[in-house]
């Protein structure tokens, strides 16, 4: 299996972009693993919210092949101690899908189609982080979900 983690927007930061990088090399010991940044809509500012989901909901659905499992991080998903998405990430190992994709959405969240088209959605927390911060956050507990598979000793129980 592989998973793909899809974000909006580019990251700014160059403190946040090391330690993404630092997370993907340890994660690719484990398990195929891309990140694919679909740009920022060019003249955002003149569309409504509405508008501004749906041409981003646009991008995503093009992004993904027909047999991929598609999961939104969204506020109202389902919330997981790190033991839980780990064996949540066994699951979809187990099932067969050829590729699990992750999707961090823009500013304002999804479009209708893309909620119709997602296999499940998962929350980090009821608190609200920078899309910067999320990306890291999903990559550190892909990587902490599969030392806890492999009974390794980065997660201390």
């Amino acid at each position: 299996m592989t998973i793909k983690l899809l974000t909006i927007g580019k990251t700014d930061n160059s403190h946040l972009e090391t330690l993404m990088n630092d997370y993907q090399s340890r994660l690719n010991h484990y398990i195929k693993f891309q990140l694919e940044v679909i740009p920022d809509l060019k003249k955002a500012k003149h569309l409504s919210e509405d508008q501004q989901k749906q041409k981003e909901g646009e991008l995503i659905l093009n992004k993904l092949k027909p047999t991929d499992a598609l999961v939104l991080l969204d506020e109202n998903g389902k919330q997981f101690d790190s033991v839980g998405f780990s064996k949540y990430l066994q699951k979809h190992m187990n099932s067969g899908i050829k590729q699990l994709v992750l999707v961090i959405g823009g500013p304002y969240g999804f479009s209708k189609d893309v909620y119709q088209k997602a296999q499940g959605k998962i929350s980090l927390s009821k608190m609200t982080f920078s899309h910067q911060m999320v990306r890291l956050f999903v990559i550190e507990q892909l990587y902490r979900g599969f030392t806890i598979l492999k009974n390794e000793p980065y997660h201390h129980r």
